[in-house]
């Protein structure tokens, strides 16, 4: 093999090397950004609905309580934002169904919210209802806290998913390092082995040819080089050696 393949080979593995270490770090590294922001995106949509929808029950919670002390008008206004603010988060949490389960948990929460709502949807003032305590906790609160509870699972299953998403995201993280410690690694192995055998056909044979060329010419004792490779070195050497025959043939 020729001395200058021979070095081009060698930086030529370690260049492959790094290079494919790199296209394997950025393809992992883009593949988690990409993951990780839809992801997040679509738990924060949940999560910000499940917000909504939290916030609406207690507005409705309060329309009630105005209710039940003979306050109709500003019961029902209230009623009715809540009412509408409750809607828009959940059709936000209907169209966003990402996580294994959650579309059970939304429809517990339809489900509940829709007996919380026939509760307050009949007339209260003016009826048995208004002022009465024990039908309030009897009924209206139990059906609250119901649906209530139903949107929190749906807000917990979200959370667990979110800090389920961080630790993949962590674990591939690492994944995407390892092909550069393994380039790291791996250059540093090839230098070694690009160094001995620079040594072994490159520098070793030139110091041989050294010494040679400098024992005939301090001793005057007949030129011997030792060159094992097969290449330039070699080809220089045997041309020394023929020029040193046809000195010798002169004199």
């Amino acid at each position: 093999m020729k001395l200058r393949l021979k070095i081009v080979s060698g930086f030529l593995v370690m260049a492959i090397m790094l290079i494919l270490a790199g296209i394997w770090s950025i393809y992992e590294l883009n593949n988690i950004g990409v993951t990780a922001q839809n992801l997040i995106k679509e738990n924060y949509q949940s999560i910000h609905a499940a917000n909504t929808m939290l916030n609406a029950l207690e507005g409705e919670d309060n329309g009630i309580l105005f209710l039940l002390l003979g306050r109709w008008e500003e019961g029902r206004r209230l009623l009715s934002s809540s009412d509408s603010l409750f809607l828009s988060g959940f059709d936000v949490a209907k169209n966003n169904l990402t996580i294994p389960g959650e579309a059970a948990v939304v429809d517990s929460i339809r489900t509940r919210y829709a007996a919380l709502k026939a509760i307050w949807e009949k007339p209260i003032v003016e009826t048995y209802k208004e002022r009465n305590i024990d039908w309030y906790f009897i009924e209206v609160h139990r059906a609250f806290q119901d649906a209530k509870s139903a949107v929190q699972a749906l807000q917990i299953l979200n959370n667990d998913t979110m800090y389920q998403t961080a630790t993949v995201m962590e674990n591939r993280a690492n994944r995407a390092i390892m092909p550069g410690i393994i380039a790291m690694t791996a250059a540093v192995v090839l230098s070694l082995l690009f160094n001995f055998f620079i040594n072994h056909y490159v520098v070793n044979p030139i110091l041989r040819l050294n010494r040679g060329i400098r024992n005939h010419l301090d001793d005057h004792k007949p030129l011997e080089i030792e060159v094992e490779t097969h290449d330039e070195i070699r080809e220089l050497s045997n041309l020394i050696l023929t020029l040193s025959a046809r000195s010798a043939r002169r004199d």
